[in-house]
């Protein structure tokens, strides 16, 4: 009796709030309300014990439960529950989720068809979508209209879009930025060049992994999944689609600037146009040329088209190549495709993109020329102008030599002209009057006046 007693006071050694007794395992210290439920489990989990048999194939098992749902599903053949992954069968719909838990569990893939984001389980994966890819967000920006899928992103774009606040300063730079982590990655990956993220096809390198994954999604795949219903173009990314909708279709400019009345579609240029043209900072040095950019993507792309001569794009028309992925399609859009989306309103001039019809109502309607040289106060409607002026009139140089008569040329351009036409004999401007074809454009416009128009 005396040692019934002691081994049943080992066993009880604490009680919980309502003053209950709790049964304790000496083994794993596992605690359980009824004494059986713990001797059950001491000789099952840490005996082995398997005291239920099975009358007709003799297998044992710890419970009696598992003992009726073997007879169930073996001998009497009885499978309610079946998986697609597998050919395993359940009596109960518990069984086989534990199933699915443990043998299945790294085979589920939650990853977004669209953008290549994985996901841990089904339900976040369907918010992503929900947000992301779908138009179903609730939360409107009264001032611009652009929609939210829950209250604290509209927040912070009100905040830091509409309201301006940078809150988040570089200590190192003094940059500001709307969010922290948006600051510690442009520490981690300005000032520290840490690039953690390889892409397995090109080598290239990057600091987070999105951008890894937009890299490999549309250099290497071509991927462009977004396309415009007006004029069919596509993007990469559903934000660049609508911004081209409503900048593009829509002439939508909500960004002015305060000095100069010039409009943006994006804040983010406004903010690049204020800081280049108006402080005059170019804080972005090419340590090779010592040539300055204010835009940190023009210094790489400077530095990968004129000190590499990395060309990636091929036209398969033609064979040209470009820098950028941006300039083949604009190249095969304008030449190959012959089109003109931009027109003049006041001259009825057609372009292949904004920027230039942009170009040609400021400098030829407007008569603007807002870049003076200060060495010879002559005036040009563009800074490329004044930057080719002064290399080539002021400072004499002519850095583009040809390879078969060594002549040499301040313009690239120039250069590649007269290789086309003095060597190749090329003459691509014929009149559609006599089919006379002439080197140069220009020469085609004067021939006309004088010829046929007199």
């Amino acid at each position: 009796m005396m040692e019934k007693s002691e081994k049943k006071s080992e066993e009880v050694v604490s009680k919980d709030i309502s003053g209950d007794q709790k049964h304790v395992c000496n083994i794993c210290q596992k605690t359980f309300t009824l004494e059986s439920s713990m001797i059950a489990h001491r000789d099952t989990i840490h005996n082995n014990q398997k005291n239920y048999a099975c009358d007709k194939c003799k297998k044992k098992f710890e419970f009696r439960s598992h003992l009726s749902r073997h007879q169930i599903s073996k001998h009497k053949s009885r499978t309610d529950f079946t998986y697609d992954r597998c050919d395993e069968k359940f009596v109960k719909r518990s069984s086989l989720f534990t199933h699915q838990k443990l043998f299945h569990k790294n085979q589920d893939d939650f990853t977004c068809k669209k953008c290549e984001r994985k996901f841990e389980n089904k339900s976040a994966l369907l918010k992503h979508k929900k947000i992301f890819h779908e138009v179903f967000k609730d939360y409107l920006c009264e001032r611009c209209a652009k929609r939210f899928g829950n209250k604290h992103n509209l927040l912070v774009h009100i905040k830091t879009v509409h309201d301006g606040h940078k809150d988040y300063r570089c200590d190192i730079c003094e940059k500001k930025f709307k969010r922290k982590s948006h600051m510690l990655l442009h520490q981690r990956t300005v000032h520290e060049v840490r690039k953690n993220f390889a892409c397995d096809k090109c080598q290239q390198k990057f600091g987070h992994s999105r951008s890894l994954i937009y890299h490999q999604k549309t250099i290497h795949e071509g991927r462009r999944e977004y396309a415009c219903d007006i004029c069919e173009m596509k993007f990469t990314q559903k934000s660049h689609l609508l911004l081209h909708q409503r900048t593009v279709h829509e002439g939508r400019r909500d960004f002015a600037c305060d000095k100069c009345e010039k409009k943006f579609a994006t804040k983010h240029n406004l903010l690049v146009h204020q800081k280049m043209v108006h402080e005059r900072r170019k804080d972005y040095a090419c340590d090779k040329c010592e040539k300055k950019y204010g835009k940190r993507s023009n210094l790489i792309r400077h530095q990968k088209t004129v000190h590499i001569d990395q060309k990636d794009y091929t036209c398969d028309k033609c064979k040209k190549k470009f820098g950028e992925r941006g300039n083949l399609i604009k190249h095969q859009k304008t030449v190959h495709y012959g089109r003109r989306d931009y027109a003049c309103n006041k001259c009825e001039k057609k372009f292949g993109d904004q920027s230039n019809l942009n170009r040609h109502q400021k400098t030829i309607h407007e008569g603007r020329k807002d870049y003076a040289c200060d060495k010879c106060e002559k005036l040009f409607g563009q800074k490329v102008d004044l930057f080719l002026h002064k290399q080539t009139v002021h400072e004499g140089r002519k850095d583009y030599g040809c390879d078969k008569c060594k002549k040499k040329f301040g313009r690239k351009t120039n250069l590649l002209l007269h290789k086309k036409t003095v060597h190749e004999g090329k003459k691509e401007y014929a009149c559609d009057q006599c089919e006379k074809k002439f080197e140069h454009k220009w020469l085609l416009v004067q021939h006309n006046k004088v010829v046929h128009e007199s």
